[in-house]
């Protein structure tokens, strides 16, 4: 493995009425839960062939066995007030570890490959940021080539406008940055895209 570089993945525990909330209010809590399985399994396929270390970072809880374990990708707990603090919290304990790229993603993006993860990383070798913008106004993707914390605070998450607030903050700060494609994340039934050939 490439262990200068840590490629982590935030994500929900998998339990029915807890995921993908806004999907499930028009295709039910169980076919949400469905979807977001394909999702987890998706995210972890494409990490799988990413020449890096992996980690995954779960919302709740860490089981000792979970359906995805096959992967062998070290557990973690997400440590935090809101999803910045707990973002801020795992690129710390990654720096703290030596790591000098550290890239976090989550798990709602079928449209991410894993092309798009190494050429975050390589773009790390010449940037100090890099930034794969959602079309939602959020981001799938953000990679660091040291801690920032002030690019995890004072922001709305979950909201239009935060990749934006954080390219400013990025610019603020006077780093160097590389935008990747704007890809879609999954959040509503509009957004299922080829998802939805798994609903029959």
């Amino acid at each position: 493995m490439n262990h200068d570089s840590l490629l982590m993945i935030f994500a929900k525990n998998p339990e029915i009425g807890k995921v993908k909330t806004r999907l499930a209010k028009t295709i039910g809590d169980k076919k949400a839960l469905m979807i977001y399985l394909k999702l987890l399994e998706h995210t972890h396929a494409v990490a799988d062939r990413v020449f890096a270390d992996k980690a995954i970072f779960y919302s709740e809880k860490v089981q000792d066995f979970d359906i995805l374990d096959y992967y062998k990708f070290p557990k973690f707990l997400q440590k935090g007030n809101n999803l910045g603090d707990k973002m801020e919290r795992a690129f710390g304990q990654a720096f703290g570890q030596d790591y000098e790229k550290v890239i976090i993603i989550g798990s709602d993006c079928f449209e991410l490959s894993t092309e798009i993860i190494e050429d975050a990383f390589t773009a790390l070798d010449d940037h100090n940021v890099v930034v794969g913008p959602a079309e939602d106004g959020g981001y799938y993707l953000l990679g660091m080539d040291r801690h920032y914390p002030h690019l995890f605070k004072n922001k709305n998450w979950s909201t239009e406008d935060v990749f934006l607030d954080t390219l400013l903050d990025v610019k603020k700060l006077k780093l160097s940055y590389n935008i990747l494609p704007t890809l879609n994340d999954v959040d509503e039934e509009k957004d299922l895209g080829e998802l939805r050939n798994h609903l029959a």
